[in-house]
């Protein structure tokens, strides 16, 4: 009843950037929801990047991202966004975005009800 979709990964060299574009749909779907990014890098757990609230006001990301990326979201096109700058080699995983009607803890994969199949990211060195 949602659907997430991601798009955007590919291959880049460090520095270089990438924008991932999730787009949610669905009969139940509600662009009011916070939203976030995750990713999996290979080997390791599925880790917190960066969430963002309804109307993009309120905004969070794990330390080793900041000032590099940024998320954002464009409700008339039920669509969020990642922008990603200055990209590392340490960037490289399987990029996710996830939402839920309602969370408690938006740092936390499992508050998330909704997950996109998932777009690869590969810095390369």
């Amino acid at each position: 009843q949602v659907q997430l979709v991601e798009s955007g990964g590919g291959l880049v060299q460090t520095g270089g950037s990438l924008r991932l574009s999730c787009a949610g749909s669905g009969r139940t779907f509600s662009s009011t929801w916070p939203m976030a990014w995750f990713r999996q890098p290979p080997g390791k757990e599925r880790e917190f990047v960066a969430a963002i609230n309804w109307n993009g006001g309120n905004t969070v990301y794990v330390d080793s991202v900041k000032g590099r990326f940024t998320i954002s979201r464009d409700n008339a096109k039920n669509t969020v966004y990642l922008q990603m700058n200055s990209l590392k080699p340490e960037d490289t995983a399987v990029y996710y975005c996830a939402c839920a009607e309602w969370n408690s803890n938006w740092y936390l994969k499992n508050e998330y009800t909704y997950w996109g199949q998932g777009t690869q990211v590969t810095v390369s060195s």
